[in-house]
């Protein structure tokens, strides 16, 4: 582990903060910090919900660190240090195995990487000042660890294109308009927002944390016909789904609210 990644955990949600001054840029050292974190809480039972989120109320990330990148000499190895770490870019953006939800808080701006940090993320808060951009064609390359694979699905395809092509800034209120940022709050809410939401989520029975995780995602651009087969007890597609529906705390939920009492999940 390194100190640019500070990590503690409570109520079953781990807390990943980069600290990397002075704009929280991503180099390998980071990048294998947070998949060690994330593999942390994929592997611990007791853990449950992420948080990822930047140090201070200027930046949440600039994403890849170009200094370090413009030393290289090659393109061959600038490539490779960038899309060879494991869990992709920032140890997260191709990290598949992944069944444990993660929200990104956006304490400030998110430009290039940051931003295709947050949208690897399932849920997406920021604080009222925050802006999102994507630089990379004024760069000379494309935003490919997640801007191109994931912006033309999470907003309105011509939005989309349109920060892509201009690199323009997309600010709090009109990420939140689209919908990519579920919850916008003032800066110093924004902690309190993000550890209130994390620790609700990981009140629910883990295996149904994972299932969601795994389905949604497949299913959202399948027809309803489709979806509604995928998701059928015995279609073996969906695994952890098919573990859940024979799972103890599948008869836990019912039984609890018949009893009026609150559920004892097991994850199992």
């Amino acid at each position: 582990m390194t100190d640019s990644v500070q990590i503690k955990t409570f109520d079953r949600v781990m807390e990943i903060t980069i600290n990397r001054p002075p704009a929280n840029a991503i180099n390998t050292e980071v990048s294998n910090a947070i998949y060690e974190a994330l593999s942390t809480l994929q592997n611990d039972d007791e853990l449950q919900v992420g948080i990822i989120t930047g140090d201070g109320d200027r930046i949440f990330s600039a994403g890849w660190d170009l200094k370090e990148i413009a030393e290289i000499d090659n393109n061959e190895d600038a490539v490779n240090a960038a899309f060879e770490c494991p869990g992709g870019f920032a140890g997260i953006t191709e990290f598949w195995e992944l069944n444990k939800p993660v929200i990104c808080a956006v304490n400030g701006v998110a430009v290039g990487g940051g931003f295709e940090i947050a949208l690897a993320c399932d849920l997406v808060i920021a604080a009222d000042h925050v802006e999102f951009f994507l630089p990379e064609m004024q760069r000379g390359f494309l935003p490919d660890v997640g801007g191109i694979q994931h912006l033309p699905r999470r907003l309105p395809y011509n939005v989309a294109m349109d920060l892509l092509y201009t690199g323009r800034r997309m600010n709090a209120q009109e990420a939140h308009h689209w919908g990519f940022v579920s919850r916008l709050c003032a800066f110093d809410e924004l902690m309190e927002t993000a550890r209130d939401m994390a620790t609700n989520i990981a009140s629910g029975a883990p295996l149904a944390l994972q299932a969601l995780k795994e389905v949604v995602p497949v299913i959202q651009n399948r027809s309803v016909r489709q979806a509604f087969a995928a998701t059928k007890h015995g279609n073996n597609e969906f695994p952890i789904y098919q573990k859940m529906l024979m799972s103890e705390d599948f008869m836990e939920g019912p039984r609890a609210f018949a009893e009026k009492r609150a559920p004892i999940w097991k994850g199992k």
